[in-house]
């Protein structure tokens, strides 16, 4: 399954050699050219092909070779938008399609000035840290509680609009475990405290991750409890009056 960086790794790479091959054939093309018709100060033989100044260059041969030329040259850029458009459609819809899987693990995001709050299922919440597992797919849904921000990793090459009352969604998957200090940012220009709205990003692996979930989760059933039983105990003492 490849990742939003392994994508962009491939787009960057494709153009990267396709566009210092050609580069090289042209500049190599036209040394060859320039020292081939040099001006030499001797006359050009009478059956010599010496290409005159203002005259359009037709490559010789009827024009076939600037034919080709154009062709190939065509073929390529089409070649190339073609597979850059399927890269970018997978970025999009993401590996199981534009709709996350029953078992996919989603985290809605709330940008608020100047920070971020991780919301997971269960109710269970961070604020200032991420948590996410290894190797699986991660679906965010962003969102701002007052201003627009924008919500980006770098690392990972995620970058999400935060809008007040509006959900942009995304993926990614972290595939080396540890914490990543800052590595959330935001990336709009949001306040006086743009440049400090950073986060955490920690990767754990598929087991941790899960213990860390049962143990947040836990937490926070232990904490309701014991807000009900405060809850009960402030209505038996209020009855008693």
């Amino acid at each position: 399954m490849q990742t939003r960086v392994d994508v962009f790794e491939d787009i960057f790479m494709i153009f990267l050699v396709l566009g210092t091959l050609v580069g090289v054939i042209v500049v190599a093309y036209t040394l060859y050219n320039a020292y081939k018709y040099r001006d030499t100060g001797e006359p050009a033989a009478d059956d010599e092909d010496v290409p005159t100044l203002g005259e359009l260059p037709t490559g010789g041969q009827g024009g076939r070779k600037l034919f080709l030329s154009f062709a190939l040259s065509a073929v390529v850029v089409i070649s190339l938008v073609a597979y850059a458009y399927v890269l970018l459609l997978y970025v999009e819809t993401g590996p199981e399609g534009e709709n996350p899987g029953e078992d996919a693990i989603e985290v809605d995001v709330e940008g608020w000035a100047f920070d971020w709050d991780f919301h997971y299922e269960d109710g269970v919440e961070t604020t200032g840290t991420m948590y996410v597992p290894a190797g699986e797919t991660v679906w965010i849904n962003v969102t701002s509680d007052d201003v627009w921000h924008s919500f980006g990793i770098s690392d990972q090459r995620v970058k999400a609009d935060a809008i007040p009352g509006e959900y942009d969604q995304t993926w990614f998957i972290a595939e080396e475990p540890g914490e990543y200090e800052d590595a959330i940012e935001c990336f709009e220009l949001c306040g006086s405290g743009h440049s400090g709205m950073t986060s955490d990003l920690v990767v754990l692996e598929p087991e941790e991750y899960e213990e860390w979930f049962e143990e947040e989760r836990a937490a926070l059933e232990e904490a309701e409890d014991e807000e009900e039983a405060e809850e009960e105990d402030d209505e038996d003492e209020g009855g008693e009056y």
